[in-house]
């Protein structure tokens, strides 16, 4: 005798948002009459925080403090003790999305050391110019072996909505040693912790090339990046941990020199 369980959602996509419901049915499928003690459902959201590899026992205060953050909790009871008849039983169930006291229902989203099991926001425009030089980096040892270059462009804005492309242009006015490529280098940041220290662990999620080759100079180099959907979700931050997004303009150079500008983002679904 083998007796089958199954859970299907009414809505194909499975995207819901705060205060709707959430509707499906349970089948049970049975070659032979099956007696049981009732069924229940439990439906739970949480957000999961681990440390990197790298990160493990340098704050051993952060698997006492920051255990998994449980944002819904809601069990009902489907049937009451009885049998059910030989073939396929449905049962219909319905939850309202509804978080505990002071939480916010985060969207979903897997990330390598946050997990989180909609929310949506306003987004203001906020276009940044940039003009990159030898006197401009940060982090050079030699600035006077660098050769000479200037780079300017700009991004259309830094405040990005998460379904539309990051856009903007970039124009090499001059450079002294050939270019070799240009790419956008999007980086995920998540931070987490507790209030002995914090861990910060930056992962590369997508590279694109948009030039290759010594760029012409005094042309206008489109910049063009679509956001991963498996690996983005709208900047958040809470007590606990951050999850926030950089772009790197990387520019290579037939020397080895690599050049990198780096511009925070901000993500948001409205």
């Amino acid at each position: 005798m083998g007796t089958s369980l199954d859970i299907k959602i009414k809505r194909a996509n499975k995207v819901y948002h705060a205060g709707e419901i959430l509707s499906g049915v349970v089948v049970i499928s049975s070659k032979d009459s099956v007696q049981h003690q009732g069924v229940s459902l439990t439906m739970e959201g949480t957000v999961n925080l681990q440390l990197s590899a790298k990160s493990v026992g340098v704050f051993e205060a952060f698997y006492n403090s920051v255990k998994p953050i449980q944002i819904l909790n809601s069990t009902i009871e489907m049937v009451k003790p009885g049998k059910f008849p030989s073939g396929k039983t449905e049962i219909p169930f319905e939850f309202p999305l509804h978080v505990k006291s002071n939480k916010v229902l985060y969207e979903t989203y897997h990330g390598v050391f946050v997990n989180i099991q909609p929310q949506k926001g306003k987004l203001t425009p906020s276009p940044v110019d940039f003009t990159i030089t030898p006197e401009t980096l940060q982090n050079v040892k030699e600035r006077a072996l660098l050769p000479k270059f200037l780079i300017r462009g700009h991004l259309n804005s830094t405040n990005c909505v998460i379904t539309q492309p990051l856009t903007g242009e970039l124009v090499v006015e001059s450079s002294e040693a050939a270019i070799r490529s240009v790419e956008l280098q999007l980086v995920r940041v998540e931070t987490c912790g507790c209030a002995e220290g914090y861990a910060r662990d930056a992962t590369e999620i997508q590279n694109i090339q948009i030039a290759d080759g010594d760029v012409c100079r005094g042309l206008s180099v489109p910049i063009h990046m679509v956001f991963p959907r498996l690996f983005t979700c709208p900047t958040l931050e809470t007590t606990n941990f951050k999850v926030e997004f950089e772009v790197n303009i990387v520019v290579l150079l037939h020397a080895d020199h690599l050049i990198t500008e780096n511009f925070p983002l901000k993500l948001c679904r409205v």
